[in-house]
């Protein structure tokens, strides 16, 4: 029987009685076809292995490849009211030339949840075609809201019946001010919060860009606050990333983007900001190609989100060169 050595391996002693090498390597099962090995600072090719003998005081160090990052950072999902999901974009289903367009440029976004608008039964013609036909509810989330009420009133009865028909509890609140500007009206955003939360309701709320006003939602009961980023349908970008970013900054629940998206870059602001996801319909619905946009915003979304958790420089009044100045020739 060999006698036995110390070594010292990946910076621990280690005793062995392994002559060479890869007969060590063998012993810690591992297959030195599978690893990379440095003995006393120096690299042993890979294909000596079998014939570099080991010795008493050889300090090693022995590596293999793995997966990059880590399983926390990989698993980037968000929750809202209990639910989690993958995806931080959410679409809505209007303004498409149809169902089929919908549903596709949905697949290219990766969205897990969809915003759907309650509207009376076509009674004339109760079979034409539905989204339910083409986006399966039991594949997707969908998300009940309340686009077109202008008081608490209608949006209360949209949402109860609403659950009737699909049994949903969470649920996207929006009340109108105007037709105009389409603002929410927060005095009665309010009152259907209070009145939603009290039935049993999880309400994600449209609302304006107030720390304040986002604050008083969620003392309400909103499970999400969703301010907007500038009027609904308008593309104009976010327009004021101080609020957004104080809404943030105040929220105990999630906070999403919610209006006024018109392009990817709008979408990488809003997740740089740090919200926990954006809400867009209009910017994929109307753009000439629907399919990349959707696939487009996805990548946004992505890498605005990759962006805040990397952390990004600060910035500075003046240049500062990414080469020394000094030792120039």
């Amino acid at each position: 029987m060999s006698a036995l050595k110390q070594i010292t391996l990946n910076g621990e002693t280690r005793r062995t009685s392994a002559e060479t090498i890869a007969a060590l390597v063998r012993e810690l099962e591992l297959e030195p076809a599978k690893v990379a090995v440095e003995r006393n600072r120096e690299i042993v090719p890979r294909s000596t292995l079998d014939a570099a003998p080991l010795g008493d005081g050889d300090v090693l160090e022995i590596v293999h490849f793995v997966g990059g990052g880590s399983g926390a950072a990989a698993d980037d999902s968000w929750t809202v009211a209990g639910r989690t999901f993958k995806s931080r974009l959410i679409v809505g289903t209007g303004k498409y030339k149809d169902f089929a367009e919908n549903a596709a440029a949905l697949e290219a976004s990766g969205a897990e949840i969809v915003t759907v608008a309650v509207r009376r039964v076509n009674v004339s013609d109760p079979k034409a075609p539905m989204l339910t036909d083409y986006i399966d509810p039991k594949k997707i989330t969908y998300l009940p809201n309340t686009a077109g009420c202008f008081n608490a009133d209608e949006a209360i009865r949209t949402l109860r019946l609403a659950r009737e028909a699909g049994g949903w509890d969470l649920v996207k609140l929006e009340v109108l001010g105007e037709a105009r500007t389409l603002y929410p009206n927060m005095r009665e955003t309010l009152e259907a919060t209070e009145v939603l939360a009290k039935e049993g309701f999880l309400p994600m709320v449209y609302c304006v860009d107030d720390p304040i006003a986002a604050k008083q939602l969620e003392d309400a009961g909103a499970v999400a606050v969703m301010p907007l980023g500038a009027p609904i349908g308008s593309g104009l970008g976010i327009q004021n990333r101080v609020t957004i970013r104080l809404i943030k900054e105040g929220a105990n629940v999630p906070v999403l983007v919610d209006a006024g998206v018109g392009t990817a870059s709008d979408a990488a602001v809003a997740m740089e900001l740090g919200c926990d996801g954006v809400l867009m319909n209009t910017a994929i619905a109307e753009a000439k190609d629907p399919i990349r946009m959707a696939r487009a915003m996805k990548l946004a979304v992505e890498a605005g989100r990759d962006a805040y958790l990397a952390g990004r420089m600060a910035t500075r009044k003046y240049a500062d060169p990414s080469s020394p100045l000094a030792g120039l020739i």
